[in-house]
């Protein structure tokens, strides 16, 4: 194996290239997501191309390690999910010795590039070999990222980003750019805005510790961005109902005619991603290289991604086969709405964004779902075949997401 990463002559970027292929042809759907991530190797020592200092998630702590961008491709149920992308992350200290990458077998057209511009080409492949996502979302730390909200809307893509609470900029379109700003934690909780709105709860899924039930909020947003004013875009937060001091905040460039309930789903799919390095680092030893030089731990990045892909489409083989032999819920694509499935169903007027001040959005949001026929409140009038799903259910099919 270490020759064949090493020393064997094949095109890793083709095989890349060979699995988003895959993907488009046998696995596209219009509200597909495209997930951004990052995720650390520890390592010892100091040979390995890329191994630097820094907050490594495998041990909990800062330590030595190798640090790669990813990008996952999810369906909008999160059923069908597999990375398409993997890169090595050349920290900007420690690797300016020419004798060092030399010997790291790092090439000379690779220099420092900070994760979100990584993440950024990754998106700008995936798209050239014919990938065309709902949504594109990422934590915090790029949503942050003025340079990276920029490039997404460059690219003409929609996306749904995790902010943090501190994130500036106004909730009505400023005079100019010197108005005083506010942080976004403000405008939820004293926002002229966001004040009278009433919080709109929403069952996002069902764990094994019960019923997921988040409550949300939207208002637009305005931001500074090289000395000029950019938006408006949509300033969702959303408040877990178990736990009202736990907030999240997300930045989306979505029309106004996409239900809320539908933006928050796509906020809270970031969890295929997590559940894919999981699945490689622990199955498929994406972490445990024993190689050195960069080529070649790229190669292993690229390799595991195309036994993730082999285990992804045998999972769903297998799931469609037994779903079509019994009636267990989450067994099959029958029993979860899929993106066209949301889509189609509605959302009720409350849960939609449409109606809240909308001003027209950016050229590049202009990617709008279809039409809404808004979902009454009313309970259904046929009983359902699954009792115990239906038990656990806390809200009418107007304020629930179904998975």
């Amino acid at each position: 194996m270490q020759e064949f990463l090493s020393l064997s002559e094949w095109d890793h970027d083709r095989l890349r290239d060979r699995v988003q292929e895959i993907v488009v042809r046998h696995h596209a759907e219009a509200q597909d997501i495209l997930i951004v991530d990052e995720s650390g190797h520890p390592k010892k020592g100091t040979k390995t191309a890329c191994v630097h200092r820094d907050y490594c998630g495998a041990s909990g702590k800062v330590d030595n390690c190798v640090m790669s961008v990813h990008l996952c491709y999810a369906g909008f149920d999160g059923q069908f999910r597999t990375m398409i992308d993997s890169d090595l992350y050349l920290p900007k200290e420690g690797w300016n010795d020419s004798q060092r990458r030399r010997a790291a077998g790092i090439p000379e057209a690779v220099v420092y590039r900070p994760k979100y511009d990584i993440a950024l080409e990754q998106v700008r492949r995936a798209l050239a070999n014919g990938v065309r996502p709902g949504w594109v979302i990422a934590d915090e730390w790029y949503g942050q990222k003025p340079a990276f909200i920029a490039g997404l809307e460059a690219l003409g893509q929609r996306f749904m980003l995790e902010i943090p609470q501190n994130l500036m900029g106004w909730s009505e379109m400023p005079r100019d750019i010197d108005t005083p700003r506010s942080q976004v934690r403000n405008m939820v909780r004293w926002g002229k805005t966001m004040r009278g709105q009433p919080w709109v709860k929403f069952h996002l899924k069902d764990t094994g510790m019960g019923a997921m039930v988040w409550e949300a909020k939207a208002t637009p947003l305005w931001m500074k961005r090289e000395g000029r004013v950019v938006g408006p875009y949509w300033l969702v937060a959303a408040r877990n109902v178990l736990d009202p001091d736990e907030v999240k905040y997300f930045l989306s460039n979505a029309s106004g005619g996409v239900p809320l309930e539908v933006i928050l789903h796509v906020g809270f799919s970031r969890w295929p991603v997590e559940r894919t390095l999981e699945d490689e680092k622990s199955e498929l030893g994406l972490s445990h290289f024993e190689v050195r030089k960069y080529p070649a731990v790229l190669r292993h990045l690229r390799i595991t991604q195309v036994s993730h892909l082999f285990l992804a489409r045998q999972t769903q083989r297998l799931r469609e086969k037994k779903s079509g032999g019994d009636d267990l819920p989450g067994e099959g694509r029958s029993q979860r709405a899929t993106g066209r499935d949301l889509i189609e169903s509605g959302g009720s007027k409350e849960a939609s964004l449409e109606g809240r001040r909308n001003p027209s959005l950016h050229p590049a949001a202009e990617r709008r779902l279809p039409s809404l026929p808004h979902q009454e409140s009313s309970p259904p009038t046929t009983r359902s075949r699954n009792p115990r799903r239906e038990a656990s259910l806390l809200y009418s099919p107007a304020e629930r997401i179904a998975l």
